[in-house]
């Protein structure tokens, strides 16, 4: 199918203008071909084209081309690493029993955390720090 025919196609349902900004193509040139399609004989969509172009689609797992194309969007992978639901005991604080930290390098506390990398990885943060005195 071609751009003119999905405008043709759509333009019941979306204005012409927006459909064609959509495909990256001109309005007149929309209107030139639906003129010349009234004064011609309707000619078969190209096989050949279109089987290329759903070859190519499936080739980039149905992402490729998401502006010009209806495509799936992928999902965003988050990984699950803490499981609050276990019903089991949270790790005791031990600092309560322990007097209050008096100067530098007595107490650290830290967090882990996921950072998703541009290449579908992953990378582990550790984020540390150590309280003031006094807190």
């Amino acid at each position: 199918m071609s751009c003119w025919q999905l405008i043709e196609q759509e333009r019941g349902s979306y204005p012409v203008e927006l459909l064609c900004w959509t495909l990256d193509v001109l309005a007149a040139r929309y209107y030139a071909w639906r003129k010349r399609q009234q004064s011609s004989p309707v000619q078969p969509a190209s096989v050949d084209w279109e089987e290329a172009l759903k070859n190519t689609f499936g080739q980039h797992k149905r992402c490729y081309g998401t502006r010009r194309l209806r495509a799936l969007v992928p999902r965003v992978y988050t990984p699950r690493t803490t499981d609050s639901t276990h019903g089991l005991r949270c790790a005791p604080n031990r600092l309560l029993d322990q007097p209050k930290p008096t100067q530098p390098n007595q107490v650290w506390v830290s967090d882990i955390t996921c950072l998703p990398l541009a290449l579908g990885q992953w990378a582990y943060l550790c984020a540390s720090r150590m309280p003031a005195p006094g807190r």
